[in-house]
């Protein structure tokens, strides 16, 4: 039986663009663990994150909470999906921190999608109800006035994802 490198995969994409889609499809890797923003926020705060600015309060929250754990997780020789949104580079910094911490393999998983696409996933999803959160298209517009592509001098290795 051979172990794997653990690795830290890393999701970059507009909402709706596929990310908890192939986050469940990546943590079907044997050793590997699924840690979810959305899920993990939506259970803490419940009814509570209805505005940018509260999501970027409990989100810095628990990203300070949770970073030991997927260090320790990492270090251990486990795999994590690490199914937060890695949109900007500061958040991809607190990521790119976590990889160093814990001596892991990572890659960025980059889901390039139209905002057309997205939209129209998003409204399929809301009349499903089966997200942790109802987006608006007017919420989309300003998370996604938000999104920085990754840049090659982040350091991260990319795995583009094409989803048009």
């Amino acid at each position: 039986m051979t172990q794997s490198t653990p690795t830290l995969h890393l999701l970059c994409g507009k909402i709706a663009s596929g990310k908890s889609s192939l986050a469940a499809a990546l943590t079907s890797e044997p050793q590997t663990v699924l840690i979810s923003e959305d899920q993990l926020l939506s259970d803490l705060y419940p009814g509570e994150i209805d505005t940018l600015e509260a999501f970027r309060d409990a989100s810095a929250r628990l990203r300070k909470a949770i970073a030991p754990h997927i260090v320790q997780l990492l270090a251990n020789g486990l795999s994590v999906v690490l199914d937060f949104q890695a949109n900007t580079p500061g958040s991809r910094k607190w990521m790119k921190d976590l990889v160093e911490a814990s001596g892991a393999a990572h890659k960025l998983h980059w889901l390039r999608a139209s905002d057309e696409t997205c939209k129209r996933r998003l409204g399929a999803r809301n009349a499903a109800g089966t997200h942790e959160y109802q987006v608006s298209e007017q919420e989309f517009d300003l998370f996604t006035s938000y999104f920085v592509e990754p840049e090659a001098d982040e350091g991260f290795v990319v795995e583009i994802h094409e989803q048009d």
